[in-house]
């Protein structure tokens, strides 16, 4: 295969005009060795052959995706400035190219009115909500469902918050008996809802989380670093579709523009609803916020520098690719919903493999048959390790037993979780690789 190389000729197109705009200042002095510079590159390149093919439609194993090749050549054309969206002193362009990207995110949810901004991933935008969860509402409890992300419990106790995990459903969600029952106690200060988990690509029920809220008192946080993209689909199934339906009531959202927004890592999301929250972002800096009276970024934010180059892509991809209902990027996210459910169903329907549910997103769970917990795990390591031989690339998850003992009742489960096998078709290309990829997997599981 050969990567795609046209955008390069458009860098360098760009890179005269951005020139344009510097032509008043004489020239620097770059001493820069080229032949040193191009041996060190030819060496990075063979030593960054050492990698699975994360950008390829036979890769279906972890959360990777790469950019756009607009993300790319505006990130790269970003670089020859370098800007820091801390302060307008130091990313004035990218730091307005940042406040309309992330007004188009919030848009997406519904929202006109917001505070937000980006961050250098899901883990800082899902710690900024807490932060504020415990802003307003000291030393009370955070929620979340035992398939939530594993950041949530380390943030809580980073905060100096009690963090509580709740059991789910046998479709991975949260479990509305189990919450409601933790409610009870009256110190829940915030519940996480999270939009698409990492391990099943699962969607919790918010809208009976809201219904919660209403009388219980707590503030809703939705982790969607993963799925919330997906709001701009038309192909989730009902309960799935009302689930995102409740997104614009939530209190805070987090989205990851470098899962399936197209973006290079790191670049993370987080909104708030009330922007009367930025209160507690205040603080003084003697150097940094004097040359403009406008709301500088790091007034907004837990970190500081951050990459203007993040903003500059993330702009440019979305006025390439807008974000609204029906458009190509939308389609994009359907192709690979359309991908999952194609290969679930060609899984489901051979005796050979056992699954668990079908896929609300674009994440599958699966594994070879066997008659315990045990040969089960082994069988899906050999599976997951002949595939690998054969090119096509997917991965392992460890599924607890609770969770599966009702569905394959007529297993032995002989240890507290199950290795499972997970295909993450988070790729459009993968609607036509469906096909290749199941014929590999049948010829490993021989």
């Amino acid at each position: 295969m050969t990567f795609e190389r046209d955008t390069i000729k458009i860098l360098e197109k760009a890179l005269s005009k951005l020139e344009e705009g510097f032509e008043a200042f004489p020239d620097g002095e770059h001493r820069y060795d080229i032949e040193k510079i191009e041996k060190v590159m030819l060496h990075v390149a063979e030593r960054m052959q050492d990698n699975y093919p994360y950008f390829h439609p036979c890769y279906a194993g972890q959360m990777l995706k790469s950019p756009h090749p607009i993300a790319r050549v505006a990130y790269m054309l970003s670089l020859y400035i370098n800007p820091n969206n801390h302060a307008l002193d130091g990313g004035r362009a990218s730091s307005h190219l940042e406040k309309e990207a992330v007004a188009e995110i919030a848009q997406m949810f519904g929202w006109k009115r917001f505070l937000g901004h980006l961050t250098g991933g899901g883990t800082m935008a899902n710690m900024e909500a807490l932060w504020i969860s415990g802003k307003l509402s000291p030393g009370k409890k955070i929620l979340a469902s035992e398939q939530a992300h594993y950041t949530h419990a380390r943030i809580s106790e980073v905060l100096g918050l009690p963090f509580q995990a709740v059991s789910c459903d046998k479709r991975a969600r949260l479990d509305v008996g189990s919450l409601e029952k933790a409610l009870e106690s009256g110190d829940v200060g915030t519940v996480v809802a999270t939009i698409g988990t990492t391990g099943t690509g699962s969607v919790d029920p918010l809208q009976e989380i809201l219904e919660l809220k209403s009388r219980y008192g707590f503030r809703v946080h939705a982790d969607s670093a993963y799925g919330g993209y997906f709001t701009l689909t038309d192909t989730l199934d009902p309960d799935t579709q009302r689930a995102y339906e409740g997104l614009v009531n939530t209190d805070s959202i987090c989205v990851d523009p470098h899962k399936h927004g197209l973006q290079p890592y790191g670049c993370g999301c987080v909104l708030f609803r009330d922007p009367d929250v930025g209160k507690y972002y205040s603080h003084d800096s003697p150097y940094t916020y004097f040359t403009s009276s406008e709301l500088h970024l790091g007034e907004i934010s837990l970190e500081c520098s951050r990459p203007g180059a993040s903003a500059v892509a993330l702009w440019a991809t979305q006025k390439l690719l807008p974000l609204v209902h029906g458009g190509e990027f939308a389609q994009g996210l359907s192709k690979s919903c359309r991908a999952a459910r194609s290969l679930y169903k060609k899984i489901d329907s051979d005796e050979r493999f056992r699954t668990l549910f079908p896929p609300e997103l674009d994440i599958l769970v699966w594994a070879p048959n066997g008659k315990t917990a045990s040969q089960i795990s082994q069988r899906s390591e050999k599976l997951f390790r002949a595939a690998a031989e054969q090119n096509i690339h997917i991965a392992t998850f460890q599924y607890p037993s609770a969770l599966i003992r009702t569905q394959w009742s007529d297993v032995t489960f002989d240890r507290p979780a199950v290795t499972c096998l997970r295909s993450c078709l988070m790729k459009p290309e993968h609607e036509k690789w469906v096909e290749k990829i199941w014929n590999t997997l049948q010829t490993a599981a021989q």
